[in-house]
């Protein structure tokens, strides 16, 4: 029977660090156990005010579980994946247990080749449209994965998105306990972890169609955002946990796709993180499934990438 080795461990690891997470808390941790190879949720990384449920930390370790997925892909060893195996240890997220051995397809190939090239990108985009081929690619990769997306195109479509994302953002700048929190991850320049000055956006002004959680300088001369962002909202059926990690995997592979395609992306996380908001968007796309993000995608220069603990400390003892 095969199994998975440490050195399986270390590259399923190596390639889940660069997963994205809220404020870059990486909340993830990964174990070897009875030959398999198991993502886990680590609570001391969840943020207790922005992800009081856990939605982002299960969105962020679906992600990370994806990209260990083609980590083991690409060297010959295809998963077999669990999600969330065991109910009465709910920080198990995925178990990966070695499927056939077969090499890697040129999608997988393609995909694992974008994992460390993939970074958030919180500046203007350029003008130019997102081709039809490959708006459709990026359906289809979160169809793949048991998610929906959306792209939404048009001014009315994306006015629509704008009122709704603006003012969940002015309810989260309400809320003290929310921005104190969002400080500690924001200025933190020798760390491991959190959103350097260097990754974050330019200062919003009042005709940004996107609202910037991220801002801290000011905006280079004729550096506007674009005036129609093409703006994907990725949900699933439910809004169980296992929802939630199947989200984390769609999103990460749409970002793949996207990064591969030559695009950029930022993720807008405030329309979900509101309650109210994230219902009134579910109700503006007509759909009966739930929003578990959204994003910005477009062409422009590669984004700034942000720091990732070492491999070593996101390995977990087996118990």
């Amino acid at each position: 029977m095969t199994r998975y080795d440490e050195s399986d461990l270390r590259r399923a690891a190596a390639a889940g660090i660069h997963a994205p997470s809220m404020y870059n808390s990486q909340p993830w941790r990964f174990r070897l156990r009875d030959g398999a190879i198991e993502v886990l949720s680590d609570p001391g990384r969840q943020l207790s005010v922005a992800d009081s449920g856990g939605w982002a930390m299960r969105l962020a370790c679906g992600a990370a579980t994806f990209n260990a997925r083609l980590a083991l892909a690409w060297a010959g060893t295809p998963a077999d994946v669990l999600l969330l195996p065991d109910s009465d240890t709910p920080e198990v997220i995925a178990r990966l247990t070695p499927g056939r051995q077969r090499p890697p397809t040129y999608a997988e190939r393609d995909l694992y080749a974008a994992v460390e090239r993939r970074h958030s990108n919180r500046e203007p985009f350029w003008p130019d449209p997102v081709p039809a081929d490959v708006r459709m690619r990026l359906i289809e990769a979160a169809r793949a994965e048991g998610a929906w997306l959306d792209l939404l195109v048009g001014m009315t479509a994306l006015s629509g998105f704008s009122e709704i994302a603006h003012s969940a953002d002015r309810v989260l700048r309400r809320d003290t306990r929310y921005q104190a929190e969002l400080i500690t991850w924001t200025e933190t320049e020798a760390a491991p972890d959190g959103i350097p000055v260097t990754a974050g956006a330019p200062l919003g002004e009042p005709q940004d169609l996107i609202p910037q959680r991220f801002g801290h300088r000011r905006r280079a001369p004729g550096r506007d955002y674009e005036p129609e962002p093409l703006v994907g909202v990725l949900g699933t059926a439910g809004d169980r946990r296992l929802d939630q990690v199947l989200a984390g995997q769609a999103l990460q592979h749409v970002l793949l796709a996207a990064t591969d395609a030559g695009l950029a992306s930022s993720l807008i996380s405030q329309p979900i993180e509101v309650p109210a908001a994230r219902d009134q968007l579910r109700r503006s796309l007509g759909r009966t499934g739930f929003p578990q993000i959204a994003f910005r995608i477009g062409y422009g220069r590669p984004g700034t990438s942000t720091p990732r603990r070492d491999v070593t400390d996101v390995l977990a003892v087996p118990e």
